[in-house]
């Protein structure tokens, strides 16, 4: 599991004070830079091997300004060439969003999914979670 904290700028916040919840997917997707890692070291957009096939997120709790939240980020699903990332967004000790992420990897040359196989396969497995939610 990759974890990484997020401090919510002024900005983020909207007329109710709270969290708006268009930044849900930004941060969630900042939060898989470290997956994206395992695929493109250095991040570099011409070399890329992802795509998106898929974003949800569920609402549970409103989130706030002036207090860090958590996100959790790893598996649940591992297939042949696809993969769920599963995020939380917690802040005060409780989950306040999840979100799921479905990733292909994927040949944009080719214009092909590729199989997940070798090292990187071993690196994904090892954020393979059990559970869609993780307890504080």
């Amino acid at each position: 599991m990759f974890t990484r904290t997020i401090e919510p700028a002024f900005y983020d916040t909207d007329a109710l004070g709270h969290i708006n919840n268009t930044r849900l997917p930004a941060w969630f997707e900042l939060a898989r830079n470290d997956l994206f890692r395992l695929f493109t070291p250095d991040l570099d957009p011409g070399r890329w091997r992802l795509i998106m096939a898929r974003m949800e997120i569920d609402y549970r709790a409103e989130l706030y300004y002036g207090q860090d939240i958590e996100i959790r980020t790893y598996l649940t699903r591992l297939g042949t060439s696809s993969f769920t990332v599963t995020q939380e967004a917690w802040q005060s000790g409780r989950l306040a969003n999840l979100g799921h992420t479905v990733l292909v990897h994927y040949d944009h040359q080719a214009k092909g999914a590729v199989p997940l196989e070798g090292a990187l396969r071993e690196a994904l497995a090892a954020h393979l979670q059990d559970t869609e939610t993780q307890d504080a």
